[in-house]
């Protein structure tokens, strides 16, 4: 994975500084390049902060100059990549300077305090805008969460008709930079008291001819099931019925948490009802511990005594010990499958506890139990030991 000083290290603040020199004849960008030198222990967000604000610094005045300085520098091939992260948040931040001037909160460094209601809502729109016109050379996914937040209303039917443009940068903008609980970002309380708003956006992509789109809307529409499940489920029912040739994909991986969950709106979408009749024998496990590191392998037995076929979809849980004492339950994939009429099946898996950064593991008891189409059981103890 790069690091913060390969994507907003010295030589991207100079370059930067460089291509708004060419823009705005005569402005040095002294701030912009004298960032530099404390760029060293700062994280990638805080390089970005500190880069935005060195920007705003050396192109002090209203909105309007802001967005002029850096629409003359789209004109060079050289403005591009991470050097625009910071460009779009100061783009962001004197478009929220000139609206909490005019009503009355901190008078910012634009100066916008005197501003009239139309000019804030002026300058909101004009920053809408550029974002969008910038997000081909980098996304504006997070320089756009501010303004959600400080007008949603406003700016849902903005971002509406970016579903309609020919760039598919734009259209993934809309999808991804809307998401409840886009990584990396601040969450936006506004979309998460409305979770409905969204829907046209993502329902006016979920057929989109970019592969690069419809991911997004995969996980906009799984970020939602993670809200109100029943109606992401009852959205992805809906795709369905009008799918194309790409739908039945992305409508998969959008349910995949509710599919995990056993949510039996999702598993039927699939074809996979409630499993009435279906034995399972076990989990039987290969070992009664396990130590950190090391795999602990099982076996459970599936049988259909019912007359005609059934489908499947097999995960297991484990039980995870935590620091506390408590268990939280994580599901991972097993299999999915189509049982035939009397037919018994045995799947076997072996579990790796080796360690990884994004889980601690505690020895101690832990569990592993089955889940068939939603309905766990078969649970099974056995102890996680030190390495």
């Amino acid at each position: 994975m790069p690091t913060a000083d390969e994507l907003l290290g010295a030589g991207v603040a100079l370059r930067l500084a460089e291509v708004m020199g060419r823009a705005v004849p005569g402005n040095g960008f002294a701030a912009t390049s004298a960032s530099v030198a404390e760029l060293g222990p700062l994280s990638l967000r805080q390089r970005s902060d500190l880069l935005k604000d060195a920007l705003l610094s050396d192109l002090p005045g209203s909105a309007a100059a802001l967005d002029a300085a850096i629409r003359s520098a789209l004109s060079d091939a050289a403005f591009t990549g991470w050097m625009i992260w910071p460009v779009t948040e100061a783009v962001t931040s004197r478009a929220l300077e000139a609206r909490t001037g005019f009503e009355g909160g901190s008078r910012g460094g634009s100066g916008s305090g005197s501003g009239s209601s139309a000019d804030a809502d002026s300058t909101f729109d004009a920053a809408m805008v550029l974002l969008a016109d910038l997000t081909p050379r980098l996304t504006a996914e997070f320089a756009i969460r501010p303004l959600l937040e400080a007008d949603l209303g406003r700016a849902l039917p903005i971002i509406r008709s970016w579903s309609q443009s020919p760039n598919e940068h734009v259209r993934r903008l809309a999808s991804e930079g809307t998401r409840a609980f886009l990584p990396w970002a601040k969450r936006v309380q506004a979309l998460l008291a409305q979770p409905e708003s969204t829907l046209p956006i993502i329902t006016a992509l979920y057929r989109d001819e970019s592969e690069y789109v419809r991911r997004s809307v995969a996980n906009h529409l799984n970020d939602l099931s993670r809200q109100n499940p029943d109606l992401a489920a009852r959205v992805a029912a809906e795709w369905m019925h009008s799918p194309d040739q790409n739908t039945p994909k992305l409508v998969r991986h959008a349910m995949r948490s509710l599919i995990k969950k056993g949510h039996p709106a999702a598993l039927a979408l699939f074809g996979f009802a409630e499993a009435h009749g279906v034995e399972v024998s076990g989990l039987t496990l290969g070992a009664s511990a396990v130590a950190v590191g090391g795999e602990l392998p099982f076996a459970v037995t599936l049988t259909n005594p019912t007359a005609a076929p059934v489908k499947l979809v097999v995960d297991y849980i484990v039980h995870h010990r935590k620091a506390n004492g408590s268990q939280t339950a994580k599901v991972f994939k097993l299999q999915a499958l189509t049982l035939d009429a009397l037919q018994s099946v045995t799947l076997t898996r072996r579990h790796s506890f080796k360690r990884i950064t994004t889980r601690v593991y505690h020895p101690s008891a832990h569990a592993i139990e089955v889940q068939v189409n939603g309905s766990a059981s078969g649970r099974s103890a056995f102890t996680l030991t030190a390495d």
